[in-house]
């Protein structure tokens, strides 16, 4: 082996750099990657050029860069003259990412789909990634059988037409296709998403060459049906020879042009099994005929040829009404976007298209319309449906500086919303590229399955090869007849399409199935994983919790009420919007109290506030405002003492008189639990899964929802790293971990588990980490979200296993002679068909059933934290 200098360096943009030091520091990382001879660094352009070794063997061809999909492939290698370098192999495009990222600085990649067209088995995926992969700035690229579309990973320098070019030099067609909800697109550009029936995705087979085919091929099938009832009515061979001509020829031109496509890029696809498995059929009656002249009418194959053609064309028009149908979610989300909205402009309303529409635009809702943009509610009041969008079945009041989501229905009054977010930014494009990129994507077990497909077509044609000659070999040339069309029909009954569509077509209706009940799964791989999960852990607060104070108790001094108490605090807090405040009015309202004005609120920075009711100066706050005060607390100290040891914030409710101040009584405050929580808990206890508390709130806060949720394991008053460690430590101990929550703190955690759960309620930060969101803030879709995943599991296992048991089985019996090529064809056009309908059984997976939640989301609840 000769090691040489790639002729063409790799320019490598890099963002970050401020000064020369920057450009060291870079410089120096991309060094360090084996298989870099040598890196020139210009701060100006902000880009490096990378000199690459390229490992050659001496007189031989390039290196092989065949490996599994899975990575970016080493880019190609020309020999040179250059002086001799190191033996090692070039880098990765991935290891100069990794390594510039690590420095500290970033290299901007740009992620593009593309529409592929000509595809027709999973081997055609394998290779059309293949050729992606070979391209010089391409980090990953994942082609998906049932959407037929190509997500691309690459560097942001990589010209689209460079892309283009390499689809089209391996056999196909390619263009680009625009992102959902794409700022400024405009109608004429719109985004062309999975499903989009367009002409040219997997709803593109046209009915007609099915009905035309079924209409020649007929006459050559019914004769053949009907001699075992005493009926001969065989056509002359002329005839025959004319209408199997006419199938061959024209509908099966399609397969003659995809096969010669994949011979000229060096490989093999279903199209070239079919070609040839009719051809043999065809060529071997033509022959006859000819051989027989006028005499008597030897036994002809034309309705052997017709049929398979005719059969598959059925079975690609059925597989494309199936796999069209597996994206029936993405289409709905999309249906949600309006294509006009009614902005006001000088007063008065005018009706723009949508992607005219700008942040800061006020646009008018009328009852029963859906609402165009992301925005909060300025004037008006209404209930408004995003079931949709959240899966949540009862329609949410909005009103006055209440935040809306562009797609969701308006009902019973008029809305004026103040835009957002548009195009892309907004909530829904965000749900529509999550679902697809879940979609686009691999689950761990497709990269077997693209492994097989690569080699699948060479194989069968081998094992055609080695039944001619067996053939032959067992019967003499005088067997030639039969060795020929038992070929045909282990050519015509091999089915590569039935593996490809398997995994991509289970993923798609799983996820969309999801989605369309408010819970997003983000990528193929948390789909994957999360049906072997055997321990969740939840977050507390704003997870299992409201995440809102309520009253855990309100304590009277000796001789006073509750009820008085909570009077008096409330007519303190009327003019406050602090969440304790909140609390208090909420409580007061829930039990039927009216409360006096207030005047001279004065704040006490610190302590809480103060303020003039009845003619009295009160003051309510916190243990601190008590001490200063010198009020004696009397019995009311001992229970302060355990609400707090609990996790309960106290405040004091004091009379600031003339005299010494005077207790009235106290509040506690503590956090609700969610309605839905101890069902949720319950129902994953239910299906065998472990459930654990990991918190940062205090011990006696976090066993109180414990003990009131059944959780057993308890792990209070963790930092954000120590959640991670946590969740470290279960999986070393064999479990399976699904981390559930919803703030930054949470981050590590998320990112440590081998499944994140991330409330949609919660922050960005912790939604990016996660690999599956949940839309409403509801714990009770955890366990719906394990139990899609297991369903998609299944399914996809179930039809993987008839696949490979289609092929296993079917080979064999072709091979020995069982199965005429008839027979064949229409097995190996129902094979696919069958696989995809096996998914879309998904499509009828609904959530557990659970009792609604109050509609008085005011309300006070059990406060257990």
């Amino acid at each position: 082996m000769a090691a040489n200098l790639d002729p063409a360096p790799l320019q490598l943009p890099i963002a970050g750099m401020t000064c020369a030091s920057c450009a060291g520091r870079v410089e120096k990382a991309l060094r360090g990657v084996p298989g870099v001879a040598n890196v020139n660094v210009n701060l100006a352009t902000d880009s490096a050029s990378v000199q690459l070794v390229a490992l050659r063997a001496t007189g031989a061809g390039s290196p092989d860069t065949s490996a599994a999909p899975a990575a970016p492939a080493p880019f190609p290698a020309t020999a040179t003259a250059a002086n001799p370098a190191p033996a090692t192999t070039p880098p990765k495009l991935a290891q100069l990412v990794a390594a510039v990222q690590k420095a500290g600085y970033d290299v901007p990649l740009r992620q593009l789909r593309l529409q592929v067209s000509d595809m027709s088995c999973s081997a055609c995926t394998v290779r059309v990634e293949k050729a992606l992969l070979q391209l010089p700035g391409v980090l990953q690229a994942s082609v998906n059988a049932a959407t037929e579309q190509a997500q691309v990973s690459m560097l942001a320098s990589v010209p689209l037409a460079d892309v283009l070019a390499a689809v089209s030099r391996a056999g196909y067609g390619a263009r680009p296709v625009a992102e959902p909800g794409a700022a400024g697109a405009s109608p004429d550009e719109g985004s062309t998403t999975v499903g989009a029936d367009d002409g040219t995705g997997p709803a593109a087979g046209q009915l007609w060459p099915v009905v035309l085919g079924a209409v020649l091929t007929l006459p050559l099938v019914a004769p053949m049906l009907a001699q075992p009832f005493g009926v001969h009515a065989m056509l002359p061979g002329s005839v025959q020879l004319l209408l199997a001509g006419l199938v061959q020829v024209v509908l099966g031109a399609r397969f003659y042009r995809a096969a010669w496509r994949a011979l000229r890029a060096g490989s093999g696809n279903m199209d070239l099994l079919v070609a040839l498995g009719t051809s043999a059929a065809f060529g071997l009656s033509v022959a006859m005929l000819w051989q027989h002249g006028a005499g008597a009418m030897p036994h002809l194959y034309f309705e052997a040829s017709a049929s398979v053609i005719t059969l598959v064309l059925l079975g690609k028009w059925l597989e494309g009404r199936a796999k069209r149908q597996t994206t029936e979610a993405i289409r709905a989300l999309n249906a949600l976007r309006p294509a006009t909205a009614r902005v006001l402009r000088a007063g008065s309303e005018v009706e723009l298209p949508l992607y005219q529409v700008q942040r800061g635009d006020i646009v008018s809702v009328r009852p029963g319309e859906r609402i165009a943009v992301d925005g909060r509610v300025q004037e008006g009041r209404s209930h408004v449906d995003e079931s949709l969008i959240t899966g949540e079945s009862l329609p949410v009041a909005k009103g006055p500086g209440d935040a809306v989501t562009g797609g969701a229905i308006n009902g019973e009054g008029a809305l004026r919303v103040e835009t957002l977010a548009v195009g892309a930014e907004t909530r829904l494009a965000r749900i529509v590229r999550l679902v697809e990129s879940a979609q686009a994507g691999k689950a761990p077990v497709q990269r077997l399955v693209d492994r097989v497909s690569a080699v699948f077509v060479p194989v069968v044609l081998g094992i055609a090869l080695l039944t001619l000659t067996g053939w032959l070999a067992v019967g003499g040339w005088g067997n030639w007849e039969q060795a020929l069309i038992n070929a045909a029909s282990v050519l015509v009954i091999a089915c590569p399409c039935a593996l490809g569509l398997a995994t991509p077509t289970a993923i798609m209706v799983g996820t969309g199935a999801a989605a369309r009940h408010g819970i997003l799964i983000q990528d193929a791989a948390a789909l994957e994983r999360a049906h072997a999960v055997t321990t969740v852990a939840f977050d507390k607060t704003g997870t299992l919790t409201l995440g809102q104070p309520g009253i855990a108790a309100a304590l009277p001094a000796h001789g006073g009420s509750r009820d008085r108490l909570l009077q008096l605090a409330a007519a303190l807090q009327q003019s406050s919007e602090h969440p304790l405040a909140r609390a208090v009015l909420a409580e007061a309202r829930h039990i039927g109290l009216t409360w006096p004005a207030a005047s001279g609120a004065q704040a006490l920075p610190g302590r809480g506030l103060q303020a003039q009711v009845e003619g009295n100066t009160l003051a309510l706050g916190s243990p601190r405002l008590l001490q200063e005060s010198g009020a004696d607390p009397g019995s009311l100290a001992a229970e302060a003492a355990q609400l707090a040891a609990a996790g309960r914030t106290v405040s004091w409710l004091l009379h600031i008189g003339p005299g010494p101040a005077q207790v009235l009584g106290l509040l506690a405050f503590g956090d609700a639990l969610k309605p839905q929580a101890p069902a949720a808990v319950a129902r994953l206890q239910a299906l065998g899964i472990q459930t654990v508390l990991l918190t940062g709130d205090n011990r006696g806060s976090a066993e109180a929802v414990a003990r009131s949720l059944g959780i057993r394991e308890v792990r209070a008053e963790v930092l954000p790293a120590d959640k991670a460690a946590a969740v470290q430590a279960l999986r070393a101990a064999g479990e399976v971990v699904a981390m559930v929550g919803d703030g930054i703190n949470d981050a590590p955690a998320l990112a440590a588990a081998d499944v994140g759960i991330a409330m949609a309620t919660g922050t960005d930060v912790a939604m990016a980490t996660a690999g599956i969101t949940l839309m409403r803030g509801d714990p009770a879709l955890v366990a719906d979200a394990l139990d899609i995943s297991r369903r998609t599991w299944a399914t996809l296992r179930r039809g993987l296993f008839w696949a490979f048991v289609y092929n296993l089985v079917g080979l064999p019996l072709a091979a020995f002679g069982f199965l005429n090529p008839v027979f064949a064809g229409a097995a190996m056009a129902l094979s696919s068909v069958s696989v995809v309908g096996n998914a879309l059984l998904l499509r009828r997976w609904r959530p557990a059933p659970q009792a609604p939640a109050a509609p008085d989301v005011t309300a006070p609840r059990p406060i257990v934290a």
